[in-house]
């Protein structure tokens, strides 16, 4: 690990340990029904490495300090809203102190959720959550991890599951909707087209809020145009990031599918083996690349040598391969490439942070895109390295997505595109249309855009 890299990890091992602080800031501003201030606090005590990160590498790319220590100061959240045109929705999770059997124990107390419109009227809602452990006999952890392995997902390559169960997805995902979007439904857009963006916390940021059901079975996706942010302080920044890209905008289009798969050991300690070949994966890449009139790279040709010479001269950067997730440290989740004599041919996301990338979305089209390691400070990950390599659009997966179901969504999102729709309607369009094809969430609802929007 370099030595930067590494004092980027030290940074957010510096800032988890104060999380603490800042939740009991939080709890005081609250009771004092200082909403706004509670927010910022809440901002403060998330994604602060990355902030750091971003900042740094946005003023050396635009040669110009855009941005003052936001330790101190926040971007306006008003205007930041605002200048999105979207409804921010901002969840932060808040624990206590209970004697239970006669023990001191650390458990979920309370949610507090933000709402800044557009207009940039704000509202508050806190909502209990002590009934989930106290009652159901499990946590919003757990809670998420149940709903996600009740969708019954599907490997590029690897089958997990075949056996959903149908019924508890039903549940699981109607719980989470009570909680989460319930308390805010009435203040959320009543057009299906105006985005909101949800800014998660923790185990929320594997939620796939457009399987949220309500009480009628309607999906979130149905009724919202949807995407997520590690933070407003990083909203604000791929903001500017966009706007910078756009300056240095290129024209190619870099389409990668079902290389030459490298070998790894799947198991600590096991012999290498090749990852499986994806051949639904090549077809996607042709048939976005059709869409955009160039050559998908395929096979051996998807090495990673060529691959690292290409990229900073792309504008959208689209991989349909396998990826790799390392949740233990992040940095190693990784895209799998071609190898060569020079390298294994994994692209990992502690490499991907080092680079200087000037496409405006690059699209993961693999499993498990969207996670990496969970800590107060967001996913480190792919996504993350893109973002702070200069990407200011990401699209990635929550889970092992399906093969067949994914070549096609990823298809109708193109074709979107091309109609110039925005990148979040573009996708949102995509999902319902693959929902009429492939109806099951685990088919459609694993991808979310993170950052820009257009």
């Amino acid at each position: 690990m370099s030595e930067k890299n590494l004092t980027d990890i030290n940074k957010i091992s510096v800032f988890e340990t104060q999380a603490d602080a800042y939740q009991i800031l939080q709890q005081v501003f609250i009771e004092q029904q200082n909403y706004d201030n509670a927010l910022e606090t809440a901002e403060k005590g998330r994604a602060r490495a990355f902030v750091d990160l971003l900042n740094t590498r946005l003023s050396t790319k635009t040669n110009d300090s855009i941005t003052q220590d936001l330790g101190t100061q926040l971007p306006n959240v008003q205007e930041v809203a605002q200048q999105q045109n979207a409804t921010l929705v901002e969840y932060s999770i808040i624990y206590d102190e209970f004697k239970i059997q006669g023990k001191q124990q650390t458990k979920e107390s309370e949610l507090y959720i933000w709402v800044i419109k557009p207009t940039g009227k704000g509202t508050f809602q806190k909502v209990d959550i002590k009934p989930l452990w106290q009652k159901e006999n499990t946590t919003l952890s757990q809670l998420v991890t149940m709903s996600r392995q009740s969708i019954g997902v599907r490997g590029r390559g690897i089958i997990i599951s075949q056996n959903p169960d149908t019924l508890k997805t039903k549940q699981r995902f109607r719980r989470l909707h009570e909680l989460l979007i319930k308390p805010i439904a009435e203040f959320l857009p009543t057009k299906e087209s105006e985005k909101v963006i949800f800014i998660p916390q923790a185990s929320l940021f594997l939620v796939p809020f457009p399987a949220l059901q309500d009480k009628q079975g309607k999906y979130l996706i149905e009724k919202h145009t949807i995407l997520t942010a590690p933070s407003i302080q990083v909203l604000d920044l791929t903001r500017k990031q966009k706007l910078a890209s756009q300056e240095l905008s290129k024209e190619e289009i870099l389409v990668v599918g079902n290389p030459t798969m490298p070998k790894l050991a799947l198991e600590f300690g096991k012999s290498l083996e090749q990852l499986p070949s994806l051949p639904g994966a090549e077809q996607e890449a042709k048939n976005v690349a059709a869409i955009f009139k160039t050559q998908a790279l395929i096979g051996k040709e998807a090495s990673k040598t060529t691959i690292l010479e290409k990229i900073s001269q792309a504008r959208i950067i689209h991989f349909a391969t396998h990826g790799l997730l390392d949740d233990n440290r992040g940095l190693g989740s990784a895209i799998a490439l071609a190898p060569s004599d020079k390298d294994n041919g994994l692209l990992t996301a502690e490499e991907i942070l080092n680079l200087k990338l000037n496409a405006d979305l690059v699209v993961l089209s693999a499993c498990d895109t969207g996670r990496g390691r969970v800590t107060g400070d967001g996913v480190i990950g792919l996504s993350r390295s893109l973002i702070s390599a200069g990407v200011p659009s990401v699209i990635v997966s929550l889970w092992a997505v399906d093969d067949n179901s994914t070549s096609f969504l990823m298809t109708e999102f193109y074709k979107n595109l091309q109609q110039k729709q925005d990148k979040v309607s573009a996708l949102r369009q995509a999902m319902l249309t693959t929902m009429q094809k492939y109806p099951l969430p685990k088919n459609w609802a694993a991808f979310t855009l993170i950052g820009e929007s257009e």
